[in-house]
This record gives C-alpha cells, sequence and structure tokens, in this order.
C-alpha cells in the first residue's frame, strides 16, 4: 500500500532536487555577469572622467615651451633696463597665457631655495656641495614645472644642496 505523505515518488524528487541545483547554479552564474557588467560600467565612467580631466595635457605641455619663452624674454628686458611697452606687452601676454592655463587646472610647482628637494615634483639636474643649505634642499632653480590637476607635466629643474667636502667650506 503506497505511502499517504509520500506524495512525490523518489525519481520525480530527484528531477527536482536536480532542476533546483542548476537554476541555483544558473542564478549564481547571471549574479556574477551582473557583478562583472557593473565593474565594467564603473571602470569606462571613472576612465571617461580621467580621460576628460587630462584631456588638454599635450595641448598644455605645448604650450609650456612658448610660455617658457615668454619668461626669457622679460628677464632680459629686466637684465637690460628695458621697462617700456614692449617689456609690459610681454608680461601681459605671458600672465594672461598662465591665466587661461590655471583656468584649465594647469599650476606651476612651487619650489624655491631652500625647499626640500621632492623627486615627485622636481627634477635634480646637478648637485652644489655648501654650507648655505642643508643636504638634499633646493639651492637653484633652472626651469619651472608644472602640474595638471595633480599630475606632474613638466618637474621643476633645480640645483640640490651636497654636503661641503670634509674640512672644506663653499658657499
Amino acid at each position: 500500500m503506497p505511502d499517504p505523505t509520500d506524495v512525490t515518488p523518489p525519481s520525480d524528487l530527484d528531477a527536482v532536487r536536480a532542476k533546483l541545483e542548476a537554476t541555483e547554479q544558473q542564478l549564481a552564474t547571471f549574479k556574477l555577469a551582473v557583478a562583472d557588467y557593473e565593474n565594467a560600467r564603473k571602470r569606462m565612467v571613472r576612465d571617461a572622467e580621467t580621460f576628460k580631466r587630462y584631456a588638454a595635457e599635450g595641448l598644455v605641455k605645448d604650450l609650456l615651451t612658448p610660455l617658457d619663452n615668454l619668461d626669457r624674454a622679460l628677464t632680459a628686458a629686466k637684465a637690460a633696463g628695458d621697462g617700456g611697452p614692449l617689456a609690459i606687452g610681454v608680461a601681459a601676454t605671458a600672465s594672461q597665457l598662465l591665466d587661461v592655463l590655471r583656468r584649465h587646472g594647469v599650476s606651476r610647482i612651487e619650489v624655491g631655495p631652500g625647499t626640500a628637494f621632492d623627486p615627485h615634483v622636481h627634477e635634480a639636474v646637478s648637485q652644489q656641495p655648501t654650507n648655505d643649505f642643508e643636504p638634499g634642499q633646493v639651492v637653484l632653480v633652472v626651469g619651472q614645472g608644472f602640474q595638471l590637476h595633480d599630475k606632474v607635466l613638466r618637474p621643476a629643474a633645480v640645483v640640490v644642496a651636497a654636503a661641503p667636502p670634509a674640512g672644506g667650506h663653499t658657499g
């Protein structure tokens, strides 16, 4: 006599269990696919933001050389004692170019004599033995550095203090 509590024959129960396991496996696979898609979407958004933030990098790098030339012209005009309209115009042009660059996230790397050398934003072009500065401090700025937002476009070129020779005195 069949058991009234046993509604499903054993072979059907095994089939239902197998179907349930297969469905659970498909659900787990689907969840992984959804997570992979979401991670890819987030990565694409992040990459697009990064691209947009640094899209002007090539143009800005190209503009740094003309800015350097304007600065050299100003330095030469000052050395020659020229304060006329040409020197004023060059100064205004350099200032205007810097303002435009600033509006787009470009800034000069602040460095001066006595600043600690930082290899992330400075490039040591030479060392100079001296008693005037601690070893590892900037003695002289040879070339201005610039960064776009938080990315260094061009490190500041600097001369770094080194310890003077033993027993020697260097100014």
